[in-house]
């Protein structure tokens, strides 16, 4: 009898590829800075759990980057002056941060995120539209009294222009969201529907213009000032609708 044909080894299966990343969904918040640290440490091979000592430690190293690169700019912020104020180990702050660039693209994101989370709050549980619209008026001067961010434009010029030019996108969209009651107020008094948009620009514009060029005067006359502001762009908007 003849032999039977040997059976031909079947080839191994290749290897699957590792999947990249997949980007976030729409609307999904983005992850916090102690749960991106932990992800990129568990790869890795060290694992930090998120935890309220972790984001007092990230609290902390934000903070004191804020205070080092007030003093000295930041070109030329040093990652050791950082940890010196924040009283942390460098090996510590490595957990959390890969890079100086890192740090400061955190800690802009962290300026951006804590101005619109403290605006929401001030304004979510006002429902009267008018005491909502004085209420962000009063947010907006308090904000020009106390921000930094004149000082931030003297150290680090270049920095604080790549700032403002994010928080001045994010607010846009933002306003919008928080005088959403405000502008359904206006639009159904006045039988048309108002550029919101272009309300809500016009309104960061003047606000980014007290931080570089403040009024001589005294900053006081700022709510006014927007008050009179919104008032002409109404008039317009309301004029080309009509038309």
């Amino acid at each position: 009898m003849p032999k039977a044909a040997p059976k031909k080894a079947e080839a191994p299966a290749p290897a699957s590829k590792p999947k990249k990343n997949a980007p976030p969904e729409a609307g999904a918040s983005p992850a916090k800075p102690v749960e991106r640290r932990a992800a990129a440490n568990s790869v890795a091979g060290t694992k930090v759990k998120p935890n309220r000592r972790s984001e007092e430690t990230i609290a902390n190293i934000l903070k004191a980057t804020e205070e080092v690169v007030l003093m000295s700019g930041a070109d030329r912020i040093s990652i050791l002056d950082v940890c010196q104020v924040a009283g942390v180990s460098r090996g510590t702050f490595y957990r959390y941060f890969a890079s100086q660039e890192d740090l400061l693209d955190t800690f802009s994101r962290h300026k951006r995120e804590s101005f619109h989370s403290s605006l929401s709050q001030e304004l979510g549980h006002i429902s009267d539209p008018e005491a909502r619209l004085n209420a962000l008026f009063t947010y907006l001067d308090n904000y020009l009294e106390q921000s930094r961010a004149r000082r931030l434009l003297v150290v680090a010029p270049d920095y604080a222009l790549g700032f403002f030019r994010r928080i001045f996108h994010d607010s846009i969209v933002r306003f919008q969201d928080g005088l959403g009651i405000v502008f359904d107020d206006w639009d159904e008094r006045l039988g048309v529907r108002l550029d919101r948009e272009l309300i809500c620009e016009m309104i960061i514009r003047y606000v980014l213009s007290e931080i570089l060029v403040p009024e001589a005067a005294g900053r006081r006359l700022f709510p006014v000032r927007v008050k009179k502001l919104l008032g002409a762009l109404i008039m317009g908007s309301t004029s080309r609708t009509r038309r």
